[in-house]
């Protein structure tokens, strides 16, 4: 990693890509799926930890058994969108730590300390959704990111068996480019940042 990427690249992953509303009716093969996964994967997370989970809903039945955690303005977006990623966390990840991070046993740092484990399983499950969104644009998907819904219903849906909990949502596809809302604003250098 010794230089920038090219601005077109940094186009499509930051600057040109957009927060989509609206779909093309064009298909993500399972294989483009794993292949996000297999991207996303190498994003860091604290002691190689991994808590995030993911659904990725493409079918009617599952679409179907989704929409009543939507919030009403997040339905007909999500309900043709092609693929919708349930960005979920396991508060249990250190189980899978002795495999993940073998050169200490890091999971004794989470298994008897629960509000820990619970943080770090939400952090860094978090920076694992933003990676997802990261690596969709590089792979030439639009996505769009939401929180408009649910998460009791959503955990009850998809996750009784597990003890996953759901944290965002995000529509994965082709956007249509109608569906844009103008872009908003953003803060600048000098009111977000400080050096010091």
């Amino acid at each position: 990693m010794t230089q920038d990427l090219d601005p077109a690249a940094l186009d499509q992953l930051f600057r040109s890509a957009r927060t989509q509303n609206a779909w093309q009716d064009r298909p993500i093969p399972d294989t483009k799926l794993q292949d996000l996964y297999d991207l996303l994967k190498y994003g860091p997370t604290s002691a190689n930890s991994s808590p995030a989970r993911f659904v990725f809903i493409r079918t009617a039945e599952g679409k179907a058994k989704l929409k009543p955690a939507l919030s009403e303005g997040n339905i007909a977006k999500t309900m043709t969108a092609p693929v919708t990623a349930i960005v979920a966390y396991d508060p249990a990840f250190y189980e899978q730590l002795p495999k993940l991070f073998p050169h200490t046993d890091a999971r004794s740092w989470f298994s008897d300390n629960p509000s820990l484990a619970e943080v770090t399983a939400f952090r860094n499950g978090t920076l694992q959704g933003a990676y997802l969104i990261i690596a969709a644009r590089a792979l030439g998907l639009d996505t769009g990111a939401m929180s408009g819904f649910d998460n009791a219903k959503v955990d009850a849906a998809f996750f009784a068996d597990t003890g996953w909990k759901s944290n965002f949502l995000v529509n994965l596809g082709y956007g249509d480019p109608t569906g844009l809302f103008e872009r908003s604003p953003r803060l600048s250098f000098d009111e977000a940042v400080r050096l010091e």
